[in-house]
């Protein structure tokens, strides 16, 4: 019998790993992006919104000029998605009375100082809750002055574990420890007898994601699985010796935790040295057909995500057809999907609270559930979503489901 592999994901709250997307040295491509925004956006309620109504202004941080440019983007972007659709169909309903919605979002170029002047700036202008930030850096930075503030925090994409820490603050992308465990439990439930590790050991997500897949191999009785740990740091674009000590163990599969610029030069080196070896990666893949010319050296590769535009499901399918629309033929990547469905996420909040009280909203947190373009979505009391990943594998230039037999 074929299924969807999937695991239910309960994020961690032990390790203060990175990111999601980690900092503004963070490989990203906005290759895709409509265009790189201001350091300050207007409020934003799309075409639809109903003059007669009061708005609700949902603040959010990000970079949108700079090295992480393009998660910011696709996090506004996804965003706006959202509210035009929800006030075309009425806006929010809180209590017995309508709200439009309404982004306002400043550019923090993955910086924490820049952070915290941006946030400072959306509670000036009054903002009604806080998405954000994009980044994990950034979240950090700001979550001790939410709380002071009094304001629900909801992250799209910050995974690092501290980020919850606090009472407000909630997450709606898995953290860095649930993705290590999760690949980890994937090579053993596939079989294989030796896997060796391929990750950027100046880079803390990469590093986070790497601790937590070994430990999870200790924890069940699997370390003899691991049969070579290799390491570059930011900016290498040559692995060579790396995956020539690899090629020399003979491991059956290489898990890479990186982003998607360095995975498609390792992908590509894999291919050019006759490594034969199958590949799994973290989130951080995402994007990385964007990345090739060729993108056969990509067959087969497995990664963890949230969400694929090529998912079949309607909604997705909607979502990426608005998107394209509206965004010159641009592709969303997680980054989209994570803010479409934090809008989404928010407007049930407020519904469930029926009030702007920032305690009645973060009761509703934990009282919500969202059916998301990346899940079924509720949180715990940590702030952490529980929801299901996804594994999918690249097939002749395109993403498409995993099944596992």
């Amino acid at each position: 019998m074929r299924k969807i592999y999937g695991l239910a994901l309960v994020a961690a709250a032990a390790l203060s790993l990175a990111a999601c997307s980690n900092s503004s040295n963070t490989e990203s491509s906005s290759d895709n992006k409509s265009t790189e925004a201001g350091a300050s956006e207007a409020a934003s309620e799309g075409a639809s919104a109903n003059p007669d109504l009061e708005t609700i202004t949902i603040g959010s941080t990000g970079p949108l000029t700079g090295g992480a440019a393009s998660y910011g983007i696709s996090v506004k972007q996804g965003a706006e998605i959202a509210i035009e659709e929800i006030n075309n169909a009425g806006g929010v309903k809180v209590g017995d009375k309508n709200y439009n919605l309404a982004l306002q979002f400043e550019d923090d170029e993955a910086d924490e100082e820049k952070a915290r002047t941006a946030y400072s700036t959306l509670m000036d202008k009054k903002v009604d809750v806080i998405m954000g930030a994009v980044t994990s850096g950034s979240s950090l930075a700001i979550t001790d002055l939410t709380k002071a503030d009094n304001i629900l925090q909801l992250t799209p994409s910050g995974s690092a574990a501290g980020i919850t820490a606090n009472d407000n603050v909630f997450r709606l992308c898995f953290t860095d420890p649930i993705q290590g465990k999760t690949i980890a439990d994937y090579v053993v439930k596939q079989g294989y007898d030796s896997v060796a590790v391929l990750y950027n050991n100046s880079d803390e997500y990469s590093t986070g994601v790497y601790e937590a897949f070994k430990n999870e191999l200790t924890e069940t009785g699997n370390a003899d699985l691991l049969v070579a740990e290799e390491s570059f740091v930011s900016d290498d674009v040559d692995f060579t010796a790396q995956l020539t000590k690899i090629k020399a163990t003979g491991a059956k599969i290489m898990f890479v935790p990186a982003y998607y610029e360095a995975a498609a030069y390792i992908a590509k080196q894999v291919k050019d040295l006759g490594l034969e070896v199958e590949i799994v990666g973290s989130d951080g893949w995402d994007g990385v057909l964007g990345q090739v010319t060729d993108t056969s050296v990509l067959d087969g590769v497995v990664f963890l995500t949230p969400f694929y535009p090529t998912d079949p499901s309607e909604k997705v399918q909607n979502f990426v057809k608005a998107y394209k629309a509206k965004y010159n033929n641009a592709i969303p990547d997680q980054f989209a999907a994570d803010s479409y469905d934090s809008v989404y996420v928010l407007k049930a909040a407020f519904e469930k609270a029926g009030t702007k009280d920032t305690a009645d909203l973060i009761k509703a947190m934990t009282e919500i559930s969202v059916d998301g373009l990346t899940g079924q979505i509720s949180f715990d009391v940590s702030g952490d979503p529980i929801k299901e990943a996804k594994f999918v594998i690249i097939e002749n230039g395109a993403y498409q489901t995993k099944d596992i037999d």
